[in-house]
């Protein structure tokens, strides 16, 4: 694995200065070109392959291999080489880089700071501890079900001084199961679509319904980083929140989170971390677009607060056909994307697709 260029550096550090969402280099996720291109490419110790996960480049490694050792098995996903729904995961972790939020917000160490480290992932970050549950996790389950060839064995390096990250397959179904079970059914799901004699649309939603149980299982067992939250501002733990909620809605859509509509809904996320004092959509360092989405998110989190969980549980209970969640999807993309969108209506439409169920 190549060491990062100064271009690209100087690119992923740029970008927190300049207070503007950036997921992209050259076309491609951030660093993707310097990231492992096969699984031999990374550390190994004793014959067992050894990445360390709190560096980014071995940790956006996790999503390449994972991508190209499941791409034969995404034919149902389109005729595109970027259909995977690997791909939303991967773009969103190069945001947490460019945008600081994988800096250790203590303050008590340099890593991932201009001054420090630029490719450390802090253990003390809320989101660096969170994406773990989503490229740990599912890599060494993808390595269980032998996706990266028969008896390859895989320990992820700990965090110097810090518990409660797993390591190793069984560490993880030891103190998860349910997440590795998940992840297990998803890509033994993947194997199993390409004798099935479904029709490539109803094989697709059957996979993204998988995906999906796996991806939101890790969310919530990233519960277990709540306590990292203490080191932020209140707008950006605000954040952090409605970051979350809105998974549970694109979840129950089975959204196909491919590279390009993936694109399309990250690059409006907030460039930097919030500080407090931060109200949108009145954040004058901030685009139009990262103020909306930003007013979006604290309308979700009004709506939470004002009628509990009935928005979501009315949401999920739309969401009982291929037809419906087709219209789910689209419904999000005018909510998240169109500046010009009634929120107003968005309860209305979701009561009248519930007469569809």
């Amino acid at each position: 694995m190549q060491r990062p260029t100064a271009s690209c550096l100087i690119l992923a550090l740029a970008a927190s200065v300049a207070y503007s969402a950036v997921i992209l280099d050259n076309g491609a996720p951030i660093m993707w070109a310097q990231t492992a291109a096969q699984v031999s490419d990374l550390p190994v110790q004793n014959d067992i392959v050894s990445p360390d996960p709190w560096n980014f480049l071995h940790r956006m490694s996790l999503y390449r291999l994972m991508i190209a050792a499941t791409d034969p098995f995404m034919g149902s996903m389109g005729t595109g080489a970027t259909d995977s729904p690997l791909w939303g995961l991967t773009l969103q972790f190069g945001w947490m880089l460019t945008s600081g939020r994988l800096a250790d917000p203590t303050g008590a160490t340099t890593c991932g700071l201009q001054t420090g480290d630029t490719m450390c992932i802090s253990p003390q970050s809320w989101w660096g501890c969170v994406n773990h549950f989503v490229s740990v996790l599912p890599f060494l389950s993808a390595a269980q079900q032998g996706f990266f060839g028969q008896g390859v064995q895989v320990q992820m390096l700990a965090p110097e001084g810090t518990e409660g990250y797993c390591t190793t397959y069984a560490d993880c179904a030891t103190n998860h199961a349910d997440v590795m079970a998940k992840w297990d059914a998803f890509y033994q799901g993947l194997k199993a679509s390409t004798d099935s004699p479904l029709p490539d649309n109803e094989k697709k939603d059957a996979i993204l319904g998988l995906y999906w149980d796996a991806h939101m299982a890790s969310l919530h067992a990233a519960s277990a980083c709540s306590a990292k939250q203490s080191q932020y501002s209140t707008p950006e733990v605000d954040f952090a929140s409605s970051w979350l909620n809105s998974a549970e809605y694109l979840s129950v859509t089975n959204f196909q989170s491919a590279f390009d509509k993936s694109v399309v809904f990250l690059t409006p996320l907030p460039g930097r971390i919030l500080q407090e004092g931060d109200s949108a959509p009145n954040i004058p360092d901030m685009t139009p677009e990262e103020n909306h989405t930003l007013s979006v998110f604290s309308w979700m989190k009004t709506m939470r607060s004002l009628l509990g969980g009935t928005v979501l549980r009315m949401w999920r209970s739309t969401m009982c056909s291929v037809a419906n969640r087709e219209k789910g999807r689209e419904m999000l993309e005018k909510l998240l994307l169109n500046m010009d969108f009634d929120k107003g209506t968005f309860l209305s439409i979701i009561s009248g697709m519930a007469t569809g169920c």
